[in-house]
Parts: structure tokens; sequence; C-alpha cells
């Protein structure tokens, strides 16, 4: 056998293997070896420059959720304290309005006590004064009316 792959029918050659083969070899080499160089290697250094963008991009992402999860739970925990100073606050002015309402109050309810005081004295000093400035009078006004009343003078 020379350089022939012989058949199994009859001994003619189904590949002729000579120097064509080698060349091809050669050429296949040569351009898988450009291609590399000049295709597929950017190719993948683009893909794993994409792959470490969207990675790191991933990574922010998560980092920056985690401090705006940070900020929102601080802010709701400065609201809640807050919340919870003013209702302390605002019953604090509640208490302070009662108590001042509860003294105002007071405070009006004895000067209006004392004013009725005063008026019921008044009232009554000025009853027992017109009272005892009226009562010698009423007697002779009494005979004025009975005389005129009946005609004749009484006694």
């Amino acid at each position: 056998m020379d350089q022939t792959v012989m058949g199994h029918l009859g001994g003619e050659a189904i590949i002729d293997i000579d120097w064509t083969a080698a060349v091809q070899l050669g050429l296949f080499l040569l351009l898988f070896l450009v291609c590399n160089a000049l295709l597929f290697q950017p190719y993948l250094r683009l893909r794993a420059r994409r792959r470490e963008g969207i990675q790191g991009a991933r990574e922010e992402a998560t980092r920056m959720t985690a401090e705006a999860d940070a900020r929102l739970a601080d802010y709701e925990s400065k609201l809640a304290t807050a919340r919870t100073r003013a209702g302390e606050e605002q019953r604090k002015v509640r208490a302070e309005a009662a108590a001042y309402e509860r003294e105002t109050t007071d405070a009006a309810r004895k000067a209006a006590m004392k004013a009725l005081d005063e008026a019921n004295a008044k009232v009554q000093k000025d009853t027992e004064a017109a009272r005892a400035q009226l009562l010698p009078q009423a007697q002779v006004l009494a005979k004025t009316m009975a005389s005129r009343i009946l005609g004749r003078e009484v006694a």
C-alpha cells in the first residue's frame, strides 16, 4: 500500500492522502491562529468585560439597596421616635391646658360666688335700709288711704 487508503470494494482509492492534506492542515492552523487573534480572543475579552460590568452593576445595586434599606430603617426609627415625642408633648400640653382650664374655671367660679355674695349682701342691706325708711311712712300712708276709702278720718 502506498499512500492510498484502499476501500474494501475492489481495491479502489477512496481518499488520496498526499501533500495537499498537509497544506490544508497548515492553512487551517494559520486561519485558526488569525481568527483566534483577530476575532475569537477580542470577542471573549468583550464578553468577560460585559460579565464583569454586569456583575459589578449587580454588586453596586445590592450595595445601594442595602444602603437604602439602612437609611429607610433609620428614617423609620427617627420617625417613630419623633411620633412618640410628639404624642408625649401633646399629652403634656393637654394636661397643662386642662389644669389651666380648671384653675381658670375655679378662679372664675370663686369670683362669681364672691360677686354674687356681695350683690346679695348689698340687696339685703338696701332692702333693710328701704324697709327702715319706708316703715314709718307706711303707717301714715295707710291712714291716708283708709281715710280716702272710707271717706272719713281714721284714728
